[in-house]
């Protein structure tokens, strides 16, 4: 199995088995027992309350694999979490059960250069949740570390908190960019001519939130003349794409990767009302196999749905 925990045994708090949506196959979900790892002085025990779907958890059910990510082994699914703490370890000094909290999904080393050098999401070591071999958190319970669980406001939702996740994709895109109040800024989703009619011209930033051959030669050939075109989205491992004419444009390519020290700064967005994600959850389920299932398939099939959301 992978790393994180087995496909049996019961949870800690003896009210029997802890449960997780299981990636067994492609198309393949099953709920079944999930042992937790044991509690170390620096981790909580957190009970997931609430939990999106990510187009990379779709893309892992459908082909059993994200760019170069594989699955290789029955594997515990999400990553987009927020949940209550259950138990904290015995170091633990800024959280106590009750506490809701918004999860940061990926651990790193803290000994590698990247890490040292504040760029801790390139680690080479990074265990992040649903990422193979790593288990993800569709699950009653969870063990994290205390400093990777973020406190919700008040007036924070726990499934606002869950969206902290891909708020902080988007955050660290902008950071990328080094986006300001006048850049402008496209989300490929259009053809060229009609994304220059729109804009009133060509685009700064241009956002590909899909990784796909053609959204990529989209943004590349949308962009004005020393402009930039970050690629966010992994739908293509390898791409074929126009880039000589970029170039000869001075059209800067970014790589982006996750994100890096966003949390805070996200649930401030959403405490102050600066951002709202309350409208971007189209869809809820509940934790049984048949609304997994309906989830997933709701998600995968897009049309009216933009966030699937369990709640458990």
């Amino acid at each position: 199995m992978g790393k994180g925990g087995m496909s049996h045994g019961e949870s800690k708090d003896g009210e029997g088995e802890n449960m997780a949506a299981w990636l067994l196959g492609v198309n393949t979900l099953k709920i079944q027992p999930f042992k937790l790892p044991a509690l170390g002085p620096h981790d909580v025990r957190v009970r997931m309350k609430a939990v999106g779907i990510c187009g990379s958890d779709v893309h892992y059910l459908k082909t059993m694999r994200c760019a170069h990510f594989v699955v290789k082994e029955p594997m515990v699914i999400g990553h987009e979490c927020a949940g209550i703490i259950e138990e904290v370890g015995s170091e633990v000094k800024t959280l106590v059960p009750g506490d809701r909290v918004a999860l940061e999904p990926g651990i790193s080393c803290w000994r590698c250069n990247l890490c040292k050098e504040g760029r801790y999401n390139l680690c080479p070591e990074m265990k992040f949740f649903a990422t193979p071999p790593v288990h993800g958190s569709l699950a009653n319970q969870v063990v994290h570390p205390a400093d990777l669980c973020f406190k919700l406001p008040e007036n924070v939702s726990l499934e606002e908190g869950a969206m902290c996740e891909p708020l902080s994709v988007g955050v660290h895109a902008c950071r990328r960019a080094n986006i300001g109040p006048e850049t402008n800024v496209l989300d490929v989703d259009e053809e060229v001519a009609m994304i220059h009619k729109a804009m009133g011209g060509g685009v700064d930033v241009t956002f590909d939130c899909a990784g796909f051959n053609k959204t990529m030669t989209t943004a590349l050939n949308a962009t004005t003349p020393g402009g930039k075109v970050c690629l966010v989205g992994m739908g293509h491992n390898e791409m074929t794409v126009p880039l000589t004419p970029a170039a000869a444009r001075e059209v800067d390519v970014i790589g982006v990767f996750r994100y890096k020290n966003t949390w805070p700064l996200c649930l401030e967005f959403l405490r102050s009302g600066k951002i709202d994600v309350k409208p971007l959850i189209t869809h809820r389920y509940g934790f049984s196999q048949k609304e997994i299932e309906e989830a997933f398939e709701t998600s995968a099939r897009g049309s009216t749905a933009i966030k699937v959301m369990f709640n458990l």
